[in-house]
């Protein structure tokens, strides 16, 4: 059995913020160009890649983030099993990815700690430690970017009116976590 250690401990609630862990949730790196990788990628996802800068694309079990014109993020949308880090999906685009040189599929579950953030408050307090303009990104849901917050790297994704998800690497959670909470107590 996997050690899973989450980064907060419980939901941390502000009067208009609320931030709490999303563990473990299974998250797999896509990169390619070519059409061929496309349609294979599209065929085991059963979804359409988002080709658009700084958007995604959902169905029922994935969500698919763009990153860079030929880079992907898929994250699952259901917490997967903590027995096991193991995931089928990954084996599967492997398999068809990478086995035949198309692209690369890499296995990024660990590496990032998800983090959902609600209230109305929210880009108040990504304003205040991003240099990133948020007007459009708060007015088109699904939306993603890549910035910096609080000098750490993160990648937010638009998923509903006033909810955000914030993907973080493992090792700058914590602090991220605890700049956060700070920053939502000044409001």
């Amino acid at each position: 059995m996997l050690n899973y250690n989450s980064v907060i401990k419980n939901e941390f609630k502000q009067e208009s913020v609320s931030v709490k862990e999303i563990s473990p949730i299974m998250k797999i790196n896509l990169r390619g160009k070519k059409r061929e990788f496309l349609t294979s990628v599209g065929k085991n996802l059963n979804m359409i890649l988002p080709t658009e800068a700084n958007t995604s694309s959902m169905s029922d079990k994935l969500t698919a983030i763009w990153l860079s014109p030929d880079e992907w993020m898929i994250v699952s949308n259901e917490i997967v099993n903590k027995d096991t880090n193991k995931h089928e999906l990954y084996e599967m685009l492997f398999n068809s990815i990478s086995k035949t040189n198309l692209g690369a599929v890499i296995d990024i579950t660990d590496q990032f700690v998800q983090l959902e953030l609600k209230g109305e408050n929210i880009y108040e307090i990504f304003s205040a430690g991003s240099p990133f303009n948020f007007n459009e990104f708060k007015e088109k849901k699904g939306s993603t970017t890549q910035t910096v917050l609080n000098h750490v790297d993160v990648i937010l994704h638009h998923k509903d009116e006033n909810v955000v998800n914030l993907f973080v690497r493992r090792s700058f959670a914590e602090h991220l976590c605890s700049w956060i909470e700070d920053s939502a107590s000044r409001l």
